[in-house]
């Protein structure tokens, strides 16, 4: 059994998007608690919970929504610092890395004196953590989550230790909530039941969790070898100053390797990516690899390279420039096969990646965009565009939203709103006074030259917008408006001028 030395940092995802851990505080992931600190846990807020009730139990929560590429980044920083020990540094996860720890132990006087050396080197760096040494990843991290930093586990001892754990550890509600009804409570109790069985009972996945639970490692290890060499290279002449450029490289080598491990029948589920520099240096991490997609893997070079900035440099920028990236599959298993998608293609997901790939080569990395929602008062403003394989701009402006626009959303957002004109009964232009008050009820609309009667309407939303800034201030108000030709607009009024902003389906 390999001995494992895993760094676990507290909280992780609070601490990237710059939550105090001394706070109440939560990282927010498509309504629920992805994450959250101590001081909330002490609270009754719980990572899986939904928003509302996590606020319901902490009224003064500190929220921030879940920033996956400033957990990658700033990541790095620790990594970084634990490479500077030993090499062969894998991060599993943000927030999570492991290295092998008996050539390193041997090094540095013994297990525990490296893993305090580890630890201690993590604080100084200035991040709280925990490490754990034990047999295997899973048990080593457990052990690195333990105690008061972590403990170190004796070699054989991992069932042991794991014992009597509850069955939550497994990160499988389902599997844990009938375990439960079972009569199996801790992950001892579920070691003690026969391979046989619970292969039959609870299929693969099961399988692979009670190996877990008996301290094994999660496949057999029967590594492949590659009866040639798979790894891809990419050079680049002048050397890439911008990070684009590399990552871009990067998701074109994921699609290359993936293509020529799929060709042998196999599966990489550690993956090493080399870049060097034009001075000389060359910076090697080691990925955790179950299933990562092309731009899996090119947001974690983006992570990568992100270590290698001096104070004060740019994010985009690359100190020195890249002269060649290597993407290396460093422990091959046979490949357990995977759905495809109907009459036996791959997977939609792969073909519109591929497709994606070809059109940024022809049109270059901001040649093909994927909307994505965002905070916003109006429909235009609840969306941007960003280039396929990048994630969400880190400045995003948050909430809350005064003056938006409720459900439902809007059809179409014109590019240019078309003007409009809002009249009441007598004639008049409907206005809306600085008090936010509407002349008249509005009775007739005219768009496009054609007028409508007004069926129904309903407003203002008004917003105020940027007051503080003389050069950028603006003030509207919002009307939903319905016609007797069936159709429904979202109007805004602004320095007394209408025009349609959104028009309903």
């Amino acid at each position: 059994m390999t001995r494992v030395l895993v760094v676990w940092c507290p909280d992780w995802p609070a601490t990237a998007v710059g939550v105090d851990a001394s706070a109440a505080g939560a990282v927010v992931e498509k309504g629920q608690v992805a994450a959250c600190t101590a001081a909330a846990r002490a609270e009754g807020v719980r990572r899986g919970q939904r928003l509302r009730d996590a606020q319901r139990r902490c009224p003064e929560l500190v929220v921030r929504e879940r920033d996956r590429d400033a957990e990658g980044r700033l990541f790095e920083t620790v990594a970084g610092a634990v490479a500077e020990l030993t090499p062969r540094v894998e991060v599993v996860r943000p927030g999570l890395c492991a290295l092998p720890a008996r050539g390193p132990a041997r090094f540095y006087g013994g297990e525990e004196a490296l893993r305090v050396l580890v630890q201690d080197t993590v604080v100084e760096a200035g991040y709280d953590c925990g490490a754990g040494v034990s047999d295997g990843l899973f048990a080593a991290e457990l052990a690195a989550r333990a105690g008061q930093g972590g403990v170190v586990v004796p070699e054989g001892g991992a069932a042991a230790f794991l014992a009597p754990y509850p069955l939550s550890v497994l990160d499988r509600p389902e599997l844990a909530d009938l375990l439960r009804r079972l009569g199996v409570k801790t992950l001892g109790d579920f070691a003690a039941l026969p391979s046989g069985d619970v292969a039959g009972r609870f299929g693969a996945d099961g399988t692979l969790a009670h190996r877990l639970a008996r301290g094994e490692e999660p496949r057999p290890l029967a590594p492949v070898r590659a009866a040639a060499d798979l790894s891809v290279r990419a050079a680049f002449e002048p050397p890439a100053e911008q990070a684009e450029r590399v990552v871009f490289g990067a998701k074109r080598l994921a699609t290359e390797l993936h293509e020529g491990l799929a060709a042998g029948g196999l599966a990489c589920v550690r993956l090493e990516v080399a870049a060097g520099f034009a001075d000389g240096h060359v910076l090697r991490r080691l990925w955790r690899h179950d299933g990562l997609s092309a731009l899996a893997v090119a947001e974690r070079v983006r992570w990568q390279l992100s270590a290698w900035q001096p104070r004060g440099a740019q994010a985009e920028h690359v100190w020195g420039g890249v002269t060649w990236l290597e993407l290396v599959p460093d422990q091959l298993v046979p490949d357990e096969g995977r759905q495809e998608a109907l009459w036996g293609r791959t997977t939609v997901t792969d073909r519109i990646a591929r497709a994606a790939d070809r059109v940024q080569a022809l049109l270059g990395h901001r040649g093909i965009t994927r909307p994505m929602l965002v905070g916003g008062r109006g429909p235009g403003e609840q969306v941007v565009r960003v280039p396929v394989g990048d994630l969400a701009p880190a400045d995003l402006p948050e909430g809350p939203w005064p003056g938006r626009v409720g459900a439902p959303a809007p059809a179409v957002v014109p590019v240019a709103p078309p003007g409009a004109e809002l009249l009441d009964a007598s004639g008049g232009a409907v206005v809306v006074s600085a008090r936010c008050e509407v002349s008249a009820p509005p009775a007739t609309l005219t768009v496009g030259g054609r007028p409508a009667a007004v069926t129904g309407w309903t407003g203002p939303w008004p917003a105020d917008e940027r007051w503080w800034d003389p050069g950028r201030a603006r003030r509207r108000a919002r009307f939903q408006v319905t016609t007797d030709d069936g159709a429904a607009y979202l109007l805004a009024v602004e320095g007394g001028r209408w025009h349609v902003e959104a028009v309903y389906d």
